[in-house]
């Protein structure tokens, strides 16, 4: 059955947060990692790299602010810390030490992780009822597969 936000009980509340947390988080430093790849990568595939990365996180930087706010619309805390989203990410930070080739493929582990991530969080939401967050995890998922192709396609 469908609920509002305001009608998910209390459990469904926190256990949906805590996905969508983990969901900002590993957006939050998949963003930074894109842009961090963005002013570093350099040989014959900069051009397009560089606006692929800066594609990537003009995406995120947006992607964590409808996840965040979805987590105030049920009702609960966004984390907000950047020390607290590197603790929470299973995606790891990077020094932007890297050939255009590791790049890519770091970037495309970070975007399949994220898509599993919304996709688990979709699934919690909709055992819940709360098809808004599942839609969204959806939509967000989708996005984060697309990214992970394109990627893929550059090391084909």
């Amino acid at each position: 059955m469908t609920q509002t936000a305001m009608a998910l009980n209390s459990d469904a509340k926190a256990a949906i947060a805590e996905a969508l947390n983990q969901s900002v988080a590993e957006t939050a430093v998949t963003t930074m990692l894109a842009q961090n790849f963005h002013w570093n990568v350099k040989g014959m595939s900069f051009g397009p790299l560089h606006d692929l990365f800066q594609k990537i996180y003009e995406d995120h930087f947006v992607a964590q602010d409808d996840l965040a706010e979805r987590i105030r619309a049920i009702d609960m805390h966004a984390e907000g810390t950047l020390a607290g989203m590197i603790k929470r990410s299973k995606i790891a930070e990077h020094d932007g030490h890297a050939t255009d080739k590791d790049m890519i493929k770091i970037m495309q582990d970070a975007q399949e992780t994220l898509a599993a991530t919304l996709a688990g969080c979709g699934e919690l939401a909709a055992k819940y009822g709360d098809t808004l967050t599942e839609d969204l995890c959806i939509a967000r998922g989708q996005t984060h597969e697309k990214f992970a192709w394109f990627l893929r396609s550059h090391l084909a």
